[in-house]
Protein backbone atom coordinates (compact mmCIF):
# COMPACT_ATOMS: atom_id res chain seq x y z
CA UNK A 1 0.00 0.00 0.00
CA UNK A 2 1.46 3.61 -1.07
CA UNK A 3 1.63 5.93 1.37
CA UNK A 4 0.99 9.36 0.95
CA UNK A 5 1.92 12.76 2.83
CA UNK A 6 -0.76 14.75 4.87
CA UNK A 7 -0.46 17.42 1.80
CA UNK A 8 -0.45 15.21 -0.73
CA UNK A 9 -3.83 13.88 0.79
CA UNK A 10 -5.38 16.99 1.08
CA UNK A 11 -4.42 18.50 -2.57
CA UNK A 12 -5.92 14.78 -4.00
CA UNK A 13 -9.39 15.38 -1.41
CA UNK A 14 -9.49 19.07 -2.47
CA UNK A 15 -9.37 18.46 -6.41
CA UNK A 16 -11.83 15.66 -5.93
CA UNK A 17 -14.62 17.97 -4.27
CA UNK A 18 -16.37 20.30 -4.93
CA UNK A 19 -14.46 22.72 -1.93
CA UNK A 20 -11.46 23.58 -4.18
CA UNK A 21 -12.95 26.68 -5.75
CA UNK A 22 -14.02 28.29 -2.72
CA UNK A 23 -10.67 27.67 -1.13
CA UNK A 24 -9.03 29.32 -3.73
CA UNK A 25 -11.52 32.35 -3.96
CA UNK A 26 -10.46 32.52 -0.34
CA UNK A 27 -6.51 32.09 -1.53
CA UNK A 28 -7.37 34.87 -3.88
CA UNK A 29 -8.96 37.45 -1.62
CA UNK A 30 -5.82 36.85 0.82
CA UNK A 31 -3.37 37.54 -1.69
CA UNK A 32 -5.67 40.18 -3.65
CA UNK A 33 -3.97 43.27 -2.35
CA UNK A 34 -0.75 41.82 -3.71
CA UNK A 35 -1.78 41.01 -6.82
CA UNK A 36 -3.43 44.19 -7.46
CA UNK A 37 -2.25 47.02 -5.22
CA UNK A 38 -4.22 48.24 -2.51
CA UNK A 39 -6.59 51.11 -4.40
CA UNK A 40 -7.92 48.04 -6.32
CA UNK A 41 -8.64 46.01 -3.28
CA UNK A 42 -9.67 48.39 -1.03
CA UNK A 43 -12.20 48.76 -3.78
CA UNK A 44 -13.25 45.25 -4.82
CA UNK A 45 -16.61 44.08 -2.94
CA UNK A 46 -16.62 40.44 -3.66
CA UNK A 47 -14.33 37.82 -5.40
CA UNK A 48 -15.92 34.66 -6.14
CA UNK A 49 -14.75 31.71 -8.28
CA UNK A 50 -17.44 29.40 -9.99
CA UNK A 51 -15.91 27.04 -12.75
CA UNK A 52 -12.88 28.32 -14.28
CA UNK A 53 -14.43 31.61 -14.30
CA UNK A 54 -13.08 34.57 -11.72
CA UNK A 55 -16.08 36.92 -10.68
CA UNK A 56 -14.90 40.66 -9.30
CA UNK A 57 -17.43 42.59 -7.72
CA UNK A 58 -17.64 47.13 -7.30
CA UNK A 59 -19.64 49.60 -6.86
CA UNK A 60 -17.05 51.51 -8.26
CA UNK A 61 -17.66 52.38 -12.07
CA UNK A 62 -13.80 54.00 -12.70
CA UNK A 63 -12.18 50.48 -11.11
CA UNK A 64 -14.92 48.27 -12.88
CA UNK A 65 -13.75 49.79 -16.39
CA UNK A 66 -9.73 49.58 -15.00
CA UNK A 67 -10.52 46.59 -14.50
CA UNK A 68 -12.07 45.37 -17.64
CA UNK A 69 -8.69 46.35 -19.50
CA UNK A 70 -7.13 44.63 -17.14
CA UNK A 71 -8.68 41.03 -17.63
CA UNK A 72 -5.79 39.27 -19.39
CA UNK A 73 -3.02 40.26 -16.64
CA UNK A 74 -5.98 39.37 -13.80
CA UNK A 75 -6.13 35.98 -15.25
CA UNK A 76 -2.20 35.95 -15.05
CA UNK A 77 -1.38 37.05 -11.73
CA UNK A 78 -3.93 34.96 -10.43
CA UNK A 79 -2.75 31.60 -11.66
CA UNK A 80 0.97 32.35 -11.18
CA UNK A 81 0.09 32.81 -7.61
CA UNK A 82 -2.39 29.73 -6.81
CA UNK A 83 0.38 27.89 -9.24
CA UNK A 84 -2.14 26.39 -11.28
CA UNK A 85 -4.37 27.67 -14.41
CA UNK A 86 -7.55 27.83 -12.12
CA UNK A 87 -9.00 30.89 -13.70
CA UNK A 88 -9.27 31.42 -17.79
CA UNK A 89 -12.10 34.14 -17.74
CA UNK A 90 -12.89 37.05 -16.06
CA UNK A 91 -16.42 38.74 -15.30
CA UNK A 92 -16.29 41.93 -13.41
CA UNK A 93 -20.42 43.19 -12.18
Amino acid sequence: MASLSLQDALKDFLNKSKLKSGIQAVQIEEIWEEIMGKTIAKYTDSIKIIGQTLYISSTVAPLKNELLYQKEIIIERVNKELGENVINKVVIN
